[in-house]
């Protein structure tokens, strides 16, 4: 099913004309993707004319969804760590090295979503989680890990969460000059002591340890929010 979401998006892609444009053009506005969108969607499109996250986008979107459950299901196999170990290792790899002969022709690309792009992510991501794999399981050090497992077992809930009070900061006008509620704090409390570049990260860690301590909490009072 993966390899023909792939395969199918990419036929599509580089094969189907769009009035025009023709058949292949992968710019923002010449794709088949974008005009598709501006087709069905009109004008609810988040950069005017194309969507990152648009409707035949979804479909090598599933794809990756469906590596992540095969990965799932792959540690929660009966096999031998060494073999779930080997596994990743070697999925890894051929999702990368299949992912950048497969970008020669059609690109890496990341708002397009192409089929390049989703086996060159899912493999890299295989080999990070691989390293974290023998760490965990067969060095048997576990510590370390306790921030990511108190994400983990909130992880809808706090990406939901967390995206919702940020739209809402964004949204909140406060101050003489009617800023957003996210720009002023960013700017007195980050801008003014670190500058722009350090600011900016010291904003975006102090936005993830609060967030870390009130999953903390939650991790705590066993309260696991699922779909």
């Amino acid at each position: 099913m993966v390899a023909g979401l792939l395969l199918g998006y990419w036929a599509l892609m580089t094969l189907a004309p769009v009035p025009g444009y023709g058949a292949g053009d992968l710019s923002p506005d010449g794709n088949l993707a974008a005009y598709l969108d501006r087709l069905i969607l009109g004008g609810s499109l988040w950069a005017g004319t194309w969507d990152p996250e648009g409707l035949l986008s979804t479909l090598p979107a599933i794809a990756t969804t469906l590596l992540g459950i095969f990965t799932g299901e792959w540690l929660q196999s009966d096999r031998s760590n060494p073999v779930k170990l080997a596994g990743l290792v070697g999925t890894g790899l051929l999702g990368v090295v299949s992912g950048l002969l497969w970008g020669l022709v059609f690109p890496i690309n990341k708002a397009l979503w192409t089929s390049s792009y989703v086996l060159f992510t899912a493999g890299a991501g295989l080999l990070l989680l691989s390293v974290f794999f023998w760490i965990m399981e067969e060095v048997e050090y576990r510590a370390w890990a306790k921030p990511f497992v108190v994400y983990g077992m909130n992880a809808i809930a706090v990406f939901v969460a967390s995206g919702l009070v940020a739209k809402q900061m964004g949204l909140i006008r406060v101050g003489s000059e009617g800023e957003s509620l996210k720009v002023w704090v960013y700017e007195n409390l980050f801008v003014s002591w670190a500058g722009p570049l350090n600011g900016s990260l010291a904003f975006a860690l102090t936005y993830v340890m609060i967030w870390l301590a009130i999953m903390w909490i939650l991790y705590r009072r066993r309260i696991f929010i699922k779909i």
